[in-house]
């Protein structure tokens, strides 16, 4: 979605007229934005340094490779944030389970020391915060969010963006 501004001469005063950027596939016409939040098992402290840079840059990859189109990545110690939008033949489950289960097999061929410290071989917790972007939540709250998240517990409160 863009804010267009422009200025109306013969009322003397500025329109602002919202754009909708719409994609399509062969068969389907969407606007879709999903706020994903997930965190490593056990929530362990992990995602530092070349890992937490391999991670993202997994995840910018396997974007590409499955039509997803990440508009925010941002990798704390103990979660992850992602912004995205992908076609409708993908349900919510199916994306995120793409993206971990890829990103998770890649982690642990390229860093096998972490497998250590976590009991059961997997990098990544069950379940999943997924949010919507519509109208009242738009997706400018929530790039804001992600870009100000911190990688401390001095995070600030999602709703100190709203």
């Amino acid at each position: 979605m863009k804010i267009v501004s422009m200025y109306s001469p013969r009322w003397g005063v500025h329109c602002y007229n919202i754009v909708v950027v719409l994609k399509s596939t062969s068969h389907a016409v969407y606007e879709t934005k999903y706020h994903l939040v997930w965190c490593p098992k056990y929530r362990k402290r992990i995602l530092v340094g070349g890992i937490r840079d391999r991670v993202k840059e997994i995840f910018y990859q396997i974007a590409e490779q499955f039509d997803l189109e990440i508009d925010r990545c941002e990798i704390a110690e103990e979660h992850v944030h992602v912004l995205l939008s992908f076609p409708p033949r993908y349900s919510i489950s199916k994306v995120v389970g793409i993206i971990k289960s890829i990103s998770s097999s890649k982690i642990f061929a390229e860093f096998p020391k972490i497998k250590k410290q976590l009991w059961a071989s997997h990098l990544w917790e069950q379940g999943y915060f997924v949010r919507t972007v519509g109208e009242q939540m738009t997706d400018d709250v929530i790039r804001r969010y992600i870009d100000k998240h911190s990688f401390s517990y001095d995070q600030p409160t999602f709703w100190d963006f709203y």
